[in-house]
């Protein structure tokens, strides 16, 4: 079986200011999208977008479900109740503020297609408290796991891994609910495990290289959601090895 391309990225610098967005190609499906951002002077701003309904603009938004507790420095805090310049505990980089948060509603229409995937680990699947209660996550969710099959292939004991992939029916369950789900992401100054439940997940990355994979057009509107940023590098680079979103179902990371 081959193994999907791991990634990695270009130095990290400074955001500067934001690229405004430009008009898409009306075919495609349009979804709407909310963030909220720390400016320079210390407030916060928030916009709604729409734009299409792609996996490069729902990974910036379906991490965590409503309800899900996030690590700060004041203790576990529904994703839904923080906002910009909250600080969250990281596992290598101590506490950072949140610069950016994405947010975004699945339909019942959406969820029952299965155009999008979500996955509900259940509480303690990995070992007591990881996670601490059941965690529902979205599309846009990677977990770090330690995978026996792929160390030799990686050279690494840890890799982060798309949610999906961990569904095995008995510790994680691809589920469909019945009612629409809001979803959140979160990024930080630079990529870095965070907590959620208990279970260690990443902050928001976009990846490395992910504007060759982009028209113009399109890369100048996902960089309109961050206005904080000029430049794809100044996303900075990737904390751990990591597994592409659309990793095969059927690939090992036990």
């Amino acid at each position: 079986m081959s193994i999907p391309r791991l990634t990695a990225n270009a130095a990290y610098s400074t955001p500067v200011r934001s690229i405004p967005a430009r008009p898409e190609p009306s075919r495609l499906p349009m979804r709407h999208y909310t963030n909220l951002w720390l400016t320079a002077d210390g407030g916060i701003e928030e916009r709604d977008q729409m734009a299409p309904a792609l996996p490069l603009f729902d990974a910036a938004h379906s991490a965590f479900a409503r309800g899900t507790l996030i690590t700060t420095t004041r203790g576990p805090v529904a994703v839904e109740d923080l906002l910009p310049g909250d600080l969250l505990q990281t596992s290598a980089h101590g506490p950072l503020p949140v610069l950016w948060i994405g947010r975004m509603t699945l339909q019942r229409e959406d969820i029952a297609s299965r155009s999008v995937k979500l996955t509900r680990i259940m509480a303690e699947a990995f070992g007591i408290a990881r996670p601490m209660a059941d965690l529902l996550v979205g599309p846009g969710a990677r977990i770090l796991t330690r995978p026996r099959d792929l160390r030799a292939s990686i050279g690494s004991d840890h890799v982060l891994s798309p949610a999906h992939v961990l569904a095995d029916g008995m510790h994680a369950f691809g589920v469909t609910p019945p009612r629409a789900v809001t979803f959140y992401h979160l990024w930080l100054r630079r990529h870095a495990l965070i907590t959620a439940n208990g279970l260690e997940v990443e902050s928001f990355h976009p990846g490395a290289g992910f504007e060759r994979d982009v028209g113009p057009s399109m890369l100048s509107l996902f960089l309109s959601f961050f206005p904080q940023i000029r430049e794809p590098h100044q996303f900075g680079p990737l904390a751990h090895l990591r597994l592409p979103l659309d990793a095969p179902d059927t690939l090992s990371v036990a």
